[in-house]
């Protein structure tokens, strides 16, 4: 199956580091809100926070950290992204100011096999290129008993959706996350559904956890790469050809990616409207100011229409 336009590192590193300066404002309010983080992180076992060791995998500006901080003391998690850009905005967090934070790549983790206690892995799986490889990975570096949640996207039901959602990066179908989690070698697999207020669609997102049962890797993972550049790039030609193909990706695979926000907020105003229920969330004031620059724009065109027609 090809790869789309967001799935390649060096593609979703250059789209962030843009993404980043209004991620928290825009983004995180509408597609992955503070109670679809709260039900994702219920299912895991934190009854001995205190002492447990936790990993956040692709942790961003340290939205689902906050969450993770509430169960467990902030000295005690490491923060991963590939990101430099979203991880500086984590870094300033208070809630945060005492976790760990580091560089690296969820489909090849710098930590030696039974290290922690808790994975968590929120939004991430979406850019992987090889998402099997990612969740061996989370696997390999949990130790015994421990726990890996990992939460993304479902694919869309919607032809209109699918098609931008597949465009832009990875929505695996339900069946691949348990089919993941199984062939890891995960046992007591768990998962909820999650979804903003404004959805419909019940099995928008899932939140699936597994326990590991026996200590190292997993027993069906292949051969761990070398370490490399995270945003090394692929081996599809010369430079010039390489390069073109970044910028074609990035821009096709943003704007894919972007339009999904004003869909966002269109259904945010219009689910009273549609029976969809669900505790609503406000719009903060860089979404209104999106919404009011979208009224404008479809006014404008509107009147155009009319005086055509005159």
């Amino acid at each position: 199956m090809p790869m789309r336009l967001m799935q390649h590192k060096r593609e979703a590193f250059w789209f962030y580091r843009y993404l980043s300066n209004f991620y928290d404002k825009l983004v995180n309010p509408l597609f992955w809100t503070e109670p679809m983080r709260e039900k994702a992180l219920s299912i895991v076992d934190w009854s001995e926070g205190d002492a447990l060791k936790v990993l956040d995998v692709g942790s961003g500006t340290g939205f689902t950290t906050e969450g993770i901080v509430r169960r467990v003391p902030a000295k005690n998690v490491i923060c991963l992204d590939q990101s430099p850009q979203q991880m500086e905005r984590a870094m300033v967090k208070p809630a945060l100011v005492d976790c760990r934070f580091r560089l690296g790549d969820a489909e090849n983790l710098p930590f030696e096999d039974d290290t922690f206690d808790r994975y968590v892995s929120a939004g991430s799986i979406e850019y992987w290129p090889d998402p099997k490889r990612g969740i061996e990975e989370a696997y390999r570096v949990i130790k015994p008993g421990g726990q890996a949640l990992l939460v993304g996207p479902i694919e869309p039901k919607n032809p209109v959706s699918r098609f931008i959602a597949n465009a832009w990066m990875l929505f695996p179908p339900e069946n691949d996350y348990h089919l993941y989690f199984h062939q890891a070698g995960f046992t007591d697999i768990d998962w909820v559904y999650v979804r903003p207020h404004w959805q419909e669609n019940e099995r928008y997102g899932i939140a699936i956890v597994g326990t590991k049962t026996k200590p190292g890797a997993s027993p069906n993972a292949r051969p761990r790469r070398s370490a490399r550049s995270l945003v090394e790039a692929e081996p599809e030609g010369g430079w010039l050809g390489r390069n073109l193909l970044l910028t074609g990706r990035l821009i096709l695979g943003s704007t894919a990616g972007f339009l999904f926000i004003p869909m966002a907020l269109l259904a945010h105003v219009t689910a009273p409207i549609r029976g969809v229920e669900g505790e609503r969330q406000p719009l903060n004031k860089e979404q209104k100011a999106v919404l009011y620059g979208l009224g404008v724009i479809a006014a404008i065109f509107v009147g155009r229409a009319i005086l055509r027609r005159r």
